[in-house]
């Protein structure tokens, strides 16, 4: 058995898969024909004769260290490819930052082994920034160490041939075992050229620190637009593909900056220091006195004014002696006199060698990438400051091509590459809306894409005795919102009873903690009611995110089994408003609100005629830097065959980040089964006989 997610296979032992293409049986023809510009630039292909050839890279520091820091790799490269053109016969390199290096056509010779001299990048060679290992600014030794080079020995030997006629066989519809091969080294030479540019490169995006493309997301976070970029095979030919992309990075600025707003506080005695340090750890800071470049370890245990380090002084031609001096006095010493030295310190060194930068001499700097989870508000600023109009997208790819000027890339040029500046032109069709059947048979046609209930009843509404109102301490009439939901029910067919209860939160609980407020709410809901009511109707104080919303859900849904609906109060709380969450309130307590035209008259190809359980399957992950949180596997199932409208979903936890779905069926020891499929199966159809999946 294989399940599919996200476009992958997993087969089970002792199960074989064959491979075959599969040929398309013809073009559509429903719907109107229209002409649609797509994000895609063609691509021609002159030189197809051109082979790849591969070579594995390895980097090792003077001392036999393998070099794996982020950055330095194409440094040393660039710094290579400089020094030893004429030995390398001169050829054009993609490297992708790592272990993988490409030219067209061969080197020389298949293994080569360099010596690669760098100025010495490390700030702790710079005096003016304290330290452990800092004997100070008056050590000739230290003068001297300062200006010593950086030595790597970069070794290259040959990996693999790539042949670039393997793209132009793939999109022949010929089987390519290299196709895929030589794609990545065409993406590996787009973000070569990005990363010349300096800018952040995240898998196949990359973003600039222009500041037209950051928009602040506060917190010390901003959201910054860039562009991901990618070769394509499509049926038209070999394309680039073109998009808007979008990632999170620290706001630059000074860092004491960065943690007033991180943790919402006015001042800088009121913040949280372990959290800081956590916040902190492994960004990169610029010092404003030497204009230096370091990356952050923690912090030191002292304020500036108390945290000392040992320093070597001289006096006259005596070899001096070791003294305990303060980073503040150290500054001091250097003419930088410290503000805030009441503050902790940076530490800039490595783990048994502390360097100490006070932290009001630190800025951040412009494009790191902020991989911890976003805040509710933070999520709803991003959607809302992300949008942007067709228009808007096909000038900001279109201008990209034209500006990056990627044809004029050696090794494109090499390989006899073209890049169209113009978007790609197809044909769609814009198909007609599904027509809708609500109650009483009657008809609902869609109009500009919508499906309107007004003045007319749902197809199969529910009644409603045993329900109540919470009110999350906002400003609203409740009796008149109990009202205006009573009448409305009426009209779409559903018989609301009046509610048991309007329950208001007590004023000292506004001031706790969510799950405390949830948890004194719910107590307040059960002594006011008799039994368990059907739902509970919650009005929240807060529009999007509240911070109550998910505490609420999980007391009730997961541990009451209570359904719930939450509400905003606004100042449009008309009829369409109230038919709105009455749709809601209907389908979790299930009724049903229409059923497809086509599924009403029983005229659905082949589910009709054969018994027939439809299964949709996702896995949700998540936010980036969350290793913690576990990935959401849910399956939806039809049921009460032939009817598509009914449904009944399963959810399961499983392992962080994996796509898989590895529930879908769970043998227990006793020989019965208790995966998702099954659970699915008992609340549809015990005599399904037909599985189709989409």
């Amino acid at each position: 058995m294989a399940a599919k997610t996200g476009g992958a296979v997993q087969v089970h032992k002792n199960d074989t898969v064959k491979r075959t293409a599969m040929a398309r049986n013809g073009s559509g023809r429903e719907g109107k024909p229209i002409r649609l510009l797509s994000n895609h630039f063609a691509v021609k292909l002159s030189g197809i004769d051109a082979v790849f050839y591969q070579y594995s890279v390895s980097i090792k520091s003077d001392d036999d260290q393998v070099v794996e820091g982020k950055g330095i790799g194409r440094k040393v490269i660039d710094k290579m490819l400089q020094t030893y053109s004429s030995e390398l016969a001169g050829k054009d390199f993609a490297y992708d930052g790592e272990k993988c290096l490409f030219t067209v056509g061969p080197l020389p010779q298949n293994n080569f082994e360099f010596t690669v001299i760098m100025e010495e990048t490390s700030a702790r060679a710079v005096g003016g920034s304290p330290g452990h290992e800092s004997p100070g600014p008056g050590d000739k030794k230290r003068v001297k160490r300062s200006h010593l080079p950086k030595q790597f020995i970069v070794g290259i030997s040959y990996a693999a041939r790539i042949p670039l006629r393997s793209v132009a066989l793939a999109l022949q519809g010929s089987d390519s075992d290299h196709a895929q091969d030589a794609l990545r080294v065409l993406d590996i030479v787009l973000r070569q050229q990005q990363a010349k540019r300096g800018c952040l490169l995240v898998r196949q995006s990359f973003f600039s620190d222009d500041s037209r493309n950051v928009v602040d997301l506060t917190g010390g976070v901003s959201g910054c637009r860039g562009l991901h970029s990618s070769f394509r095979t499509t049926m038209n030919g070999l394309s680039l593909n073109m998009d808007v992309s979008t990632t999170m990075i620290v706001t630059p600025g000074p860092v004491v900056n960065f943690l007033l707003t991180n943790q919402n506080v006015r001042d800088i005695r009121d913040i949280d220091w372990p959290k800081a340090k956590r916040m902190l750890k492994n960004l990169r800071v610029k010092a404003t006195h030497n204009n230096m470049e370091f990356k952050i370890i923690g912090l030191s245990d002292q304020p500036c004014s108390r945290q000392t380090f040992p320093m070597k002084v001289r006096s006259g031609s005596s070899e001096g002696q070791t003294v305990d001096i303060t980073v503040e006095e150290y500054f001091k010493s250097k003419q930088v006199f410290l503000e805030k030295p009441y503050l902790p310190c940076l530490d800039v060194g490595k783990p048994k060698r502390p360097n100490y930068l006070p932290i009001e001499l630190a800025n951040m700097i412009s494009l790191q990438r902020y991989t911890k989870a976003l805040s509710s508000q933070q999520r709803t600023t991003l959607v809302e400051k992300s949008r942007q109009k067709p228009q808007d997208r096909m000038r900001v790819v279109t201008d990209a091509v034209k500006s990056n000027r990627y044809d004029d890339d050696p090794i494109f040029s090499s390989c006899g590459i073209k890049i169209d500046s113009q978007l790609t032109r197809v044909e769609g069709r814009v198909l007609s809306a599904p027509m809708l059947v609500v109650g009483n048979s009657q008809d609902c046609v869609p109009f500009k894409g919508r499906w309107n209930y007004n003045n007319k009843k749902l197809f199969e509404p529910v009644r409603i005795e045993r329900w109540a109102i919470v009110n999350f301490s906002a400003r609203c009439d409740m009796s008149r919102i109990s009202r205006e939901l009573i009448n409305c029910g009426r009209t779409k067919g559903i018989i609301i009873e009046g509610p048991y209860s309007l329950v208001d939160e007590d004023n000292q609980a506004r001031r706790c903690a969510p799950i405390v407020r949830v948890e004194r709410m719910f107590e307040k809901v059960k002594a006011n009611l008799p039994g368990p009511p059907e739902f509970l109707l919650c009005v929240l104080p807060e529009r999007k995110n509240c911070d109550i919303y998910g505490p609420w859900k999980k007391k009730n849904l997961h541990e009451m089994g209570i359904v719930t609906q939450c509400i905003v109060p606004t100042a449009k709380m008309n009829d369409q408003y109230f038919t709105n969450v009455l749709l809601k309130i209907n389908a979790k307590l299930g009724g049903m609100n229409s059923k497809l035209a086509l599924e009403h008259s029983r005229k659905i190809p082949v589910i009709n005629k054969i018994p027939t359980i439809i299964l949709g399957m996702d896995v949700s992950h998540g936010s980036p830097g969350r290793s913690d949180i576990p990935s959401i596997a849910a399956v939806v199932g039809s049921r009460c065959w032939p009817l598509i409208s009914r449904y009944r979903a399963s959810v399961r936890t499983q392992s962080p980040k994996v796509e898989m779905i590895d529930s879908l069926f769970k043998p227990l020891d006793n020989g019965k089964d208790d995966g998702i499929i099954r659970y699915c199966r008992l609340i549809t159809c015990y005599f399904c006989l037909h599985l189709a999946f989409f």
